[in-house]
């Protein structure tokens, strides 16, 4: 979902978040504690009206937009939208794709689902089984494929005509009974259509059609008549940042941005761009600001838009970004409007483990805004988290607002353990810190922290198990840390274990092993290619890698994506997808290996072809990997693949033809 938001924080471009369900005159004081923290408070309100949001919205947006448009440098009142300095502005872990998913049906096989990274919350990924059947996605396509027969029995081309983006765009699926969902990725800005004799700043002709709403896509899939169809669809202005799946309830996270267009003018300084692209954004009406979303079940199509007098906002914000939390239940027939809660704020990471979800927003355009090429006074670095009730089935109730230093490498820097929440996070690429937060009403409060991870340094991988985190940082060599969170007022760090290199994934493996993926360096930080290690964590006080497998010139998708990577514990199996880069062109394939107590050995590599269709070539570097009870299936965008999950002999290829 890149997007592949797995592992990327990406570019924030606002800040602060709150869930308000109406204008309110009481608003919600949050204050921060710990000397750590920017001490003061922000006040987070609704609207008093669609004229005070339309017009707030505008003036903050002045404020941030410069000659270029938004992203660019904004202009000096950008400084005090963004605050003066120091102006604040469950279970245990452990993943799913390492246990065997329950028979939906008699008869059904143990199969592995989708990596995640909490049990019993989906993650929208390419493929999906449930044990009868496989479904993937390649180049606007969806496929069903029968496992038992190893045939494909069905497919839908969803794209709408020859150029629609669906065909380029990272799909991602979610499956529940016979209903799939595909979400397609979109943009996070479109652009104001009444300018057709200008070209815009990136170069796009505008739209010939304002009216049409274009962005992310929920597309619903049919599979109950044995083949899929295409049962509707919802479309949104903006950007698919992540979705969540407890049962058959789905939370999908949405961005957008003002739909405007600041044209790019030869021979105007650049006051006078400035000048021209503040009279855009005051002439922007509500449909050019506001979420709007298309909904279309069979023939019947309505349309909508975020409800102004709804949306809420913090004290500070830049008016250049929105957050709506929808949801959908897989279990109807029909898509809903997905009741949306909106947000003036810019989501960058999703955590949920079902009954919670948290939206971290890093503000990283506070830390970065400049004015005329000379940086704005420094800001510290500051991650906001926002918690929502998603314990029931209906609309996400905010709880609670905190914030910490530093930013997030992704959302396994972020657990939920015995009502906690614990934080891992990193300032400046210096220093890391784990922190624990309790929720005291509507506030996240400090309970304890532990720093001084890494100086020098920052996180490259997060893993929580329970009242265990295990942290590993990196510049020359691989720190691995183990940290004590049993007593959420005194976290502390109880082991380090320095090797070359670093893990970027890390996967516990029972109590006492944990498997890490990443990247095998020299003793000056040159990366040297794939690695997968085994750890012995039994002693924390002393943590020790026992085994290690090494890959020249490597590269895992599973080093950046948690999705590309397949623990089997049945049998020890270990697969993930690589590229090798030994000569001009990368060899691609599937890197299956046997995990015991005490080593990592190779059992041998997978791979498929490359095709070659009248009009495109299909690339056979495998994606993904599944077992469905005794067949190790592998997926590339080219096709399928069977193999006998024991000794790998080929007994199946489903090509994309």
């Amino acid at each position: 979902m890149t997007h592949r938001r797995a592992l990327s924080a990406g570019t924030a471009l606002a800040a602060g978040l709150l869930l308000l369900s109406g204008c309110t005159d009481d608003p919600v004081t949050l204050a921060y504690h710990d000397s750590a923290v920017p001490a003061g408070s922000f006040r987070l309100v609704a609207f008093n009206s669609c004229d005070d949001a339309l017009g707030k919205l505008k003036e903050a947006a002045k404020q941030y937009v410069g000659p270029w448009g938004f992203g660019g440098y904004p202009v000096p009142e950008a400084r005090a939208a963004a605050g003066a300095p120091g102006a604040p502005g469950a279970a245990a872990d452990s993943a799913t794709n390492g246990k065997a998913m329950p028979p939906t049906t008699g008869g059904t096989p143990d199969y592995s689902g989708t990596n995640t990274h909490e049990v019993g919350v989906d993650e929208p990924d390419l493929v999906k089984t449930d044990g009868r059947r496989i479904l993937t996605i390649n180049r606007g396509v969806l496929r069903v494929v029968d496992t038992a027969s190893r045939r494909m029995v069905g497919a839908v081309d969803l794209r709408t005509s020859a150029d629609d983006p669906v065909q380029w765009g990272e799909l991602d699926l979610l499956l529940q009974g016979d209903r799939a969902l595909v979400l397609v990725p979109g943009t996070m800005y479109g652009y104001r259509g009444d300018m057709p004799d200008v070209v815009g700043r990136m170069g796009q002709p505008a739209p010939t059609d304002p009216r049409k709403v274009s962005g992310a896509r929920i597309l619903s899939i049919d599979l109950s008549g044995g083949t899929p169809s295409l049962a509707g669809s919802y479309t949104m202005d903006g950007q698919l940042l992540d979705a969540r799946q407890s049962g058959s309830i789905v939370r999908v996270v949405m961005r957008s941005g003002p739909r405007l267009m600041f044209p790019y003018v030869q021979d105007r300084t650049d006051a006078q761009r400035l000048a021209a692209n503040k009279a855009i954004i005051d002439a922007a009406g509500p449909d050019e600001w506001l979420p709007r979303y298309e909904i279309t079940n069979g023939d019947t199509t309505t349309r909508g838009r975020v409800d102004c007098a709804a949306i809420a906002r913090p004290e500070t914000y830049s008016g250049t970004a929105m957050v709506s939390v929808l949801t959908f239940d897989l279990g109807r027939s029909i898509l809903s409007n997905g009741d949306p809660v909106t947000v003036v704020a810019d989501g960058d990471i999703v955590y949920s483990n079902g009954s919670s979800l948290y939206l971290a927003n890093d503000q990283r355009w506070r830390v970065v805004a400049m004015t005329d090429g000379v940086k704005a006074p420094v800001i510290a670095e500051k991650t906001e988290l926002y918690k929502f009730d998603t314990g029931g089935t209906g609309r996400p109730r905010y709880v609670a607002s905190g914030a910490v230093d530093g930013h997030l490498i992704n959302q396994y820097a972020m657990s939920e353990w015995d009502s906690n929440l614990r934080v891992a996070t990193t300032v400046g690429n210096q220093m890391s810190t784990v922190y624990v937060l309790r929720q005291q009403g509507k506030e996240l409060t400090l309970a304890g922290k532990v720093s001084g991870l890494g100086k020098n340094e920052r996180i490259y991988a997060v893993r929580f198990v329970g009242p265990i985190g295990y942290v590993v940082t990196f510049r020359q060599t691989d720190p691995l840390y183990t940290v004590d969170l049993h007593n959420p007022a005194a976290p502390k760090v109880l082991g380090e274990l320095k090797i070359p290199g670093y893990s970027a994934y890390l996967h516990p493996v029972g109590d006492d092993r944990l498997i890490g993926v990443g990247q095998e360096a020299t003793d000056q930080g040159r990366v040297q290619g794939t690695q997968v290690s085994l750890f012995d964590v039994s002693d924390l006080t002393k943590p020790d890698r026992i085994a290690q497998f090494h890959l020249q010139y490597g590269h895992s998708e599973a080093e950046f994506d948690p999705h590309a990577f397949l623990y089997w514990p049945a049998t020890g199996l270990l697969v993930v997808p690589v590229n090798v880069y030994s000569g001009r062109q990368p060899d691609g394939g599937a890197l299956v290996l046997k995990v015991t107590a005490n080593g990592i050995t190779q059992l041998g590599t997978i791979s498929h072809p490359w095709l070659t269709n009248p009009d495109e070539k299909l690339p056979g570097q495998i994606r993904r990997s599944l077992v469905v009870g005794s067949t190790l299936w592998t997926v590339s965008g080219s096709g399928l693949k069977a193999n006998d999950l024991t000794t790998l002999d080929d007994i199946a290829w489903i090509p994309w033809r």
